[in-house]
């Protein structure tokens, strides 16, 4: 069994694995990053970023073969033949449904940073007191003061762009230049502002998009291929932003092909002495020891490190010595909102693909406002013409027609809701030791569901998005309401969350494991409530914050 030695151990590559690397190794720390799948080099690794769309064999659609191989993945928009080697193989690492979620994962280099949305919004104080004030969960150990230089601090690294709106609920950031509406989306949005005063928003995505050159990163150039790898590192990834930073330290070993199986507790000390690893490619052991563990495998996977470091003083898992390890799982619900038709704008067209849309931010359960449930929604959309796709060859034949066809087809406009899930304690997950990956390891099985609050709350979101559409002048609006279904929102949460007592949680206010102070988890794990907008920015905050009181502990011997 062959040993290493370092400062530090990052488990997981991604949005919050890459900023943990980055701070450590910044800080002076020799650090080691261990990724469980294979390497991805930023440029020379994005082999499909400059396709066009007939150089693919099925113009980047779906084959049965893929359907077949991929049953979660086919249930909604990521399996295409496009950036299929950036999603788990399904047949060597499954999991176990006790209700149905869907479960769409990335093991490699840089994680789900290189396919993620990109969307990046602060949290505000209404979201962090939210817990206490309604009886649920766990009180947040943290308020947006805590948290609100970190936010500053990770725009302007990862560079987010967006413009300031001064919308209470949502605070403004450290921003670039904002990406432009396009002219229906600013008709609509002069429509919407008359209608609903400063009661409801309507501002342009804020985004982890450059809008000018930064860092040796080129600006978006509104290609919108960004889940292809972007070869102008013009959006947020590892590869183009956190990795490059801590390589240049020389403080960085990375290696991939390292699936972390537990970390190893001393029972002397009280404290982590290092980790476990199984080499995915050679079926060896290794152990890998430092003085300070970041655990950053995404939410679900960061819970089941923690629960298969079990030992026969935590025989549930390191962390599980209040009984919340692996509970109060979250994601946002969505799949629900409406679109319609947009008149008196044909002479006018767009030009480029905006990797970016519309924002509304939340505005329910606000000022006194009470409705027949809790917390909270907003909406991602844009407005956008028709072109030569909308096509059905069945339907139509004839010159006229094809000539028609080489025209923009009409503007439409659309909204879809995300919604706030509450931290229930039976959401869950936990390991299935029936059931075992390639590897012989055992899977996670994954029981949590939408319920009550959640069910009343799409209602709103439904009828909502068709009175503010139609409000706006939008034409024979349509609403929809898909079943809702965790996991799709790719923002799973809480299974090691943060709070100020032992007893009701696994990390304290600086993310540090109760149970051993030198193990620190700072990606979705760590949430101890949902909000409704999308969360990366807050764990990029959150992990930049805990790294820098890491660092300081160590330094006093704290640690």
């Amino acid at each position: 069994m062959s040993t290493n030695t370092y400062d530090a151990i990052v488990i997981g590559s991604g949005i919050s694995g890459g900023w943990a690397a980055k701070e450590l190794t910044e800080k002076g720390l020799k650090t080691i990053m261990l990724e469980r799948g294979k390497n991805i080099e930023h440029i020379k690794d994005y082999v499909n970023a400059n396709k066009a769309p007939w150089e693919f064999p099925h113009r980047g659609g779906r084959t049965q073969q893929m359907i077949e191989d991929y049953p979660v993945l086919k249930r909604d928009y990521p399996l295409n033949e496009t950036n299929l080697d950036y999603w788990v193989n399904e047949k060597e690492s499954p999991y176990t449904e006790i209700k149905r979620f869907d479960w769409f994962r990335g093991y490699h280099m840089g994680g789900r940073s290189l396919m993620w949305g990109r969307q990046s919004y602060r949290w505000h104080d209404t979201d962090f007191e939210a817990n206490l004030k309604d009886g649920i969960g766990t009180d947040w150990p943290i308020r947006y003061k805590d948290l609100e230089s970190w936010y500053g601090y990770a725009e302007r690294f990862a560079g987010i762009s967006g413009s300031r709106d001064g919308v209470p609920i949502l605070p403004d950031g450290d921003f670039m230049p904002p990406m432009e509406m396009n002219v229906v989306e600013k008709d609509v949005k002069k429509r919407f502002k008359e209608f609903y005063k400063d009661q409801r928003h309507f501002i342009i995505g804020r985004t982890a998009n450059i809008t000018v050159p930064h860092n040796n990163r080129t600006n978006c150039q509104y290609r919108n291929k960004c889940w292809l790898g972007c070869p102008f590192g013009a959006y947020f990834s590892t590869q183009s932003a956190t990795l490059p930073a801590a390589m240049a330290t020389g403080n960085l070993t990375v290696r991939p092909w390292s699936i972390v199986t537990k970390i190893l507790y001393d029972k002397d000390t009280k404290k982590a002495k290092g980790v476990e690893v199984l080499d995915a490619e050679t079926n060896k052991t290794y152990e890998f020891y430092a003085k300070i563990v970041f655990v950053n495998a995404s939410a679900l996977n960061s819970a089941w490190v923690l629960m298969n470091s079990a030992t026969d003083i935590w025989p549930e898992g390191l962390g599980s010595s209040s009984g919340q390890l692996g509970h109060n799982v979250m994601d946002h619900h969505l799949n629900v909102g409406a679109g319609g038709r947009i008149e008196g704008f044909q002479d006018k067209y767009f030009f480029g693909r905006r990797a970016n849309g519309i924002y509304i931010p939340r505005y329910r359960n606000l000022n006194g406002e009470k409705r027949d449930y809790i917390r909270g929604f907003g909406y991602q959309g844009g407005a956008s013409r028709g072109g030569w796709s909308r096509d059905i060859a069945e339907m139509n034949i004839g010159g006229a027609f094809k000539d028609a066809l080489s025209e923009p087809g009409d503007w439409s406009m659309g909204i879809g809701g995300f919604g706030e899930t509450l931290p229930y304690h039976e959401n869950r997950v936990y390991l299935d030791k029936n059931k075992k990956d390639k590897w012989g390891l055992p899977v996670l099985a994954v029981d949590a569901e939408v319920k009550d609050n959640e069910r009343k709350m799409r209602i709103d979101m439904m009828n909502d998005a068709k009175e503010m559409l139609e409000a706006a002048g939008v034409k024979d609006v349509q609403t929809y309401s898909m079943e809702p279904v965790l996991g799709r929102g790719i923002h799973e949460m809480g299974t090691a969350r943060m709070g100020r007592d032992p007893k009701v949680s696994v990390l304290n206010e600086w993310n540090q494991v109760w149970d051993a102070k030198n193990v620190f988890v700072t990606d979705g794990a760590a949430m101890a409530s949902a909000a409704c907008q999308n969360p990366s920015l807050t764990y990029m905050a959150l992990t930049a914050r805990a790294a820098d009181f890491a660092v300081k502990e160590l330094k006093k011997g704290n640690i």
